[in-house]
């Protein structure tokens, strides 16, 4: 973005809150915090990301007032036809992204993405095989206080657990295999939120075909990625594949799926609608199109490949400071830091609120085979996208360990984190969000 759009985006946003102010203060205010915060902050946290003024605009717009219940060309109401315009258009840019033949852009969310393709692909009590959350899954994938763990059976593929193999935190495929030819599961899924290694969807396939499953790709974290070609693509591989449209895609707070099979690709969308959503949210699927649009940019894909460096470049910042990265690095957007080798007392919930009062936003999370509970945890899930996205490079990567570094072997304590506060606003301000 040039200094005059960002100029203009501003005083657009100055705008909207002015009369926003006048209409109900007390939201505007919060909101200006908001923004401010984010401003003034670093985004480490792997899931989330800023997106362009282009992709935010239509979230606020008029699109908002409209009910499209069904498809286009089948709504249940009228006075949709731009509806059905954009809706298309969201639908065949997603396909041009992914290289695949059908895409149903109406999911709330990923989770609600998932509910759907388990309502095509099973019914309530069939077996699946996932990865459990602790071991970087999803809450999606087979817990039992979700949808997925009420209604179906999850079975559960393991992580190399052993220190010494060459493997180890990494996906035990074999066992993997083992698993499901012993389970003989409905669905075989894969794609976390916590993995930082290359997933081999051609080796889940053959699984999955040797079992008698269809193959799910969950690929909510890494679908920019993948979209830019920075990671191997779960297509052909996958009979469906399912994503958030945030994260390193950069779009809207959304959900997607997509698939190749037409007949499949008709069990899912009436499992989209009506099956677990009524009216579709069109101001959000039309910030998806335009996300899409920007994805099918040169420049995405260089994007894509920074947000790689710049996790591998802090990833082995923080292990020359004495942290330990689970798996010993990462491939793609996000790390995994066991805080133990730090100090034996250091927990992820206390690292978390140190490193936000310096300005450095991250969450905590659990690390495989975690002795303490998730509320607590060992460990920090860091990620490159949004800081990438601000425009930072490798050599600011070396520094964010060092403050990261500074604020945790303090303890929290106030003088250092202050002065790393302090430090991290300078750099904001060197690298301002559009």
């Amino acid at each position: 973005m040039t200094h005059d759009s960002r100029h203009a985006h501003d005083g657009l946003a100055d705008a909207l809150l002015d009369l926003l102010r006048a209409h109900d203060p007390e939201i505007a205010g919060l909101m200006q915090n908001e923004r401010d915060r984010q401003q003034t902050t670093l985004e480490l946290i792997a899931s989330e990301n800023h997106v362009s003024p282009a992709v935010m605009h239509p979230m606020g717009s008029w699109l908002t007032n409209k009910y499209a219940e069904g498809y286009p060309g089948a709504r249940y109401y009228g006075g949709c036809v731009f509806h059905d315009q954009i809706e298309t258009i969201a639908r065949d840019r997603a396909n041009q992204l992914f290289g695949s033949r059908f895409a149903n852009v109406q999911p709330h969310s990923g989770a609600q993405a998932n509910m759907a393709v388990f309502m095509a692909l099973m019914a309530p009590g069939d077996t699946f095989a996932s990865l459990v959350l602790k071991d970087g899954g999803h809450l999606s994938h087979g817990m039992k206080i979700n949808f997925s763990g009420a209604y179906f059976k999850p079975v559960h593929y393991p992580l190399h657990y052993t220190p010494t193999h060459a493997e180890f935190e990494r996906i035990d495929y074999d066992a993997a295999r083992k698993v499901c030819m012993e389970t003989r599961p409905k669905v075989v899924m894969c794609g976390y939120s916590a993995y930082p290694r290359v997933i081999d969807f051609a080796r889940f396939r053959a699984i999955a075909d040797e079992c008698g499953a269809l193959l799910v790709a969950d690929i909510a974290h890494i679908a920019g990625l993948v979209a830019a070609g920075v990671h191997p693509s779960p297509f052909p591989h996958a009979h469906v594949v399912t994503t958030t449209t945030h994260k390193t895609l950069r779009g809207p707070r959304g959900g997607l799926i997509l698939t190749s099979d037409e007949e499949l690709a008709k069990k899912i969308d009436k499992a989209v609608f009506p099956g677990v959503q009524g009216g579709p949210l069109m101001h959000v699927i039309a910030s998806k199109a335009v996300a899409f649009g920007e994805a099918l940019r040169p420049e995405f894909k260089a994007y894509q490949q920074q947000v790689v460096a710049n996790a591998r470049s802090l990833a082995a910042a923080l292990i020359k400071h004495g942290f330990r990265i689970t798996s010993g690095g990462t491939d793609n957007h996000l790390m995994l830091v066991d805080l133990r080798t730090k100090s034996d007392s250091l927990t992820g919930a206390d690292a978390e609120k140190w490193l936000e009062a310096a300005g450095i936003v991250c969450n905590k999370n659990g690390i495989p085979d975690d002795p303490r509970p998730p509320r607590v945890t060992s460990g920090l899930r860091l990620g490159t996208p949004a800081i990438t996205t601000r425009g930072l490079n490798t050599a600011d990567m070396v520094t964010l360990a060092a403050w990261i570094d500074r604020v945790l072997s303090a303890s929290g304590a106030e003088n250092a984190t202050t002065q790393v506060r302090a430090q991290v606003k300078s750099m904001c301000e060197r690298y301002p969000l559009a």
